[in-house]
């Protein structure tokens, strides 16, 4: 039987050094056009006099039809062909590829919080414990604690419902499961705020860190293997090789020592992680320390144990004011849209980059969701961030109760000068308290200050912040974190 050879003058895609490349659907009608006529005897009239498809004949609607067909098809392709590179895979791709690496998308994660839980001396508090926050929502305590003889222990507990739930200074404070001899449970800071089903700049961060997993003593590999571990939210690490101590992101290390911080996860998991790659001999930083045994073959009980520290940075509260032009179109629940769209925004939760560990914080990355969250219709004029690294005071003071707010009794000024406005920040400080004015001593200075919220806090280090600047800085020992009540929306007058 005799092979026809069928022939056309639509032109195919091709594969080369640039990859797939599809030609233009112009060209494709082009060559539609002249294979219909070929087979018609050159006799059809694709268009109206004036030379165009926009009012085309039946024919030439049946030849635009064609065309946006097979563009469609090459666009599949091209597409699939994208998503062999992870720069540019995402959804099931991005799976596939990472299974390449051994790794699978993190779950929604919760929120955790440092917790200081008090009672009698010896009384272990177990993972699994729980505690319930002012929001209902319940806490299980992720690493566990024996109370010591100071009669108080500070331990890790993850809200049971993952994604970024803010949990500001104070609301973590009712035992769940009673366990004798365990008093009170209080979240002096504020907790990190957890995340969603892990994004696809997310994913493909930690799948790039993963292929430094097999190395050994090699920075990235520490951090690829601890941020692969169940439960972390986030993870920094850096080093100090040299014989004396260093100033490294506002932190001084000891000399020849290993610094790692870590937001979430089972302190034992990231201590053994963590001794896994660096061999022991490196001097460590951290305010969390486990034991990690060497269990290799050809060790006996009792196995070479070795003490492994990291440290769970402290939350570093931000504040934000935005300003929006006066508009009869600004929706009723503004406020709440606003906040909203920061803590996911903080989380990553929108597709963008999470506020992390030592990264410097812009408050450009917030005008995209909170413009999207508020509508066409709302201007917005600026954001506006502020820290404690940014303070406009640092000072000793504590809060005292009162029947119209708080007193905050200042007792000296390390810089700056406090004024009305200022947001107060400090251990077991609830989030949004404000300074509203002096009752007695020197304006700026030392003295009795009314705050909004009443409330009784410790004498402690304290800073004012207000919300007044572009960008700010996070150590190495911070991870960015924000309450509900910190984030302002203001109206231009």
């Amino acid at each position: 039987m005799a092979t026809t050879t069928v022939t056309t003058n639509v032109p195919g895609p091709t594969f080369g050094t640039q990859g797939f490349i599809e030609p233009a659907e112009s060209d494709i009608l082009r060559g539609i056009v002249q294979d219909i006529q070929a087979a018609f005897g050159g006799v059809l009239n694709f268009s109206t006099t004036d030379g165009s498809l926009t009012n085309a004949t039946p024919q030439g609607q049946l030849a635009a039809s064609i065309a946006a067909i097979v563009g469609n098809v090459n666009d599949t392709f091209l597409m699939m062909t994208q998503m062999l590179d992870p720069a540019f895979s995402f959804g099931r791709y991005q799976d596939g590829l990472a299974r390449i690496y051994f790794i699978e998308r993190n779950p929604s994660l919760p929120t955790v919080v440092e917790a200081l839980c008090t009672g009698l001396e010896g009384v272990l508090i177990p993972v699994g414990a729980t505690a319930k926050a002012v929001d209902g929502n319940l806490y299980t305590c992720t690493g566990s604690g024996t109370i010591p003889a100071s009669g108080s222990i500070t331990l890790p507990f993850a809200c049971s419902i993952p994604g970024p739930i803010p949990c500001p200074p104070g609301a973590l404070d009712t035992i769940f499961s009673t366990i004798l001899g365990w008093d009170r449970i209080e979240n002096l800071t504020e907790g990190i705020l957890g995340q969603d089903l892990e994004t696809r700049a997310q994913f493909e961060r930690r799948r790039s860190l993963s292929v430094a997993h097999n190395a050994l003593g090699f920075l990235p590999a520490i951090l690829g293997a601890v941020l692969s571990l169940e439960g972390v939210l986030d993870a920094y690490v850096v080093e100090n090789v040299e014989n004396v101590p260093r100033t490294i992101g506002g932190v001084i290390l000891a000399p020849n020592s290993l610094y790692v911080a870590v937001v979430g996860g089972d302190p034992d998991e990231i201590c053994r992680a963590i001794w896994e790659i660096k061999a022991p001999g490196c001097a460590y930083n951290g305010n969390t320390t486990r034991t990690v045994y060497d269990t290799s073959e050809g060790y006996n009980p009792p196995f070479p144990a070795y003490q492994v520290s990291y440290q769970v940075p402290d939350p570093l509260p931000v504040i934000f004011a935005v300003t929006i032009k006066p508009n009869p179109l600004v929706p009723a629940n503004a406020l709440s849209l606003t906040q909203q769209a920061i803590v996911r925004a903080m989380a990553g939760a929108d597709g963008g980059s999470r506020a992390t560990i030592g990264a410097t914080l812009f408050a450009s990355r917030y005008y995209e969701p909170v413009a999207e969250a508020l509508g066409p219709t709302v201007a917005i004029v600026n954001i506006k961030i502020g820290t404690q690294n940014t303070a406009s005071a640092k000072f000793n003071g504590m809060i005292s109760s009162g029947s119209l707010g708080g007193t905050l009794t200042v007792t000296s000024v390390t810089s700056g000068t406090l004024s009305a406005g200022q947001t107060v920040q400090g251990s077991g400080v609830a989030a949004g308290t404000m300074i509203l004015g002096l009752l007695s001593g020197t304006l700026g200075g030392t003295g009795t200050y009314r705050v909004s919220l009443s409330q009784t806090t410790v004498a402690q280090v304290m800073y004012a912040v207000r919300a007044l600047v572009d960008e700010s800085p996070v150590l190495i020992d911070q991870a960015p974190t924000v309450a509900l009540a910190d984030i302002t929306l203001i109206l231009e007058t």
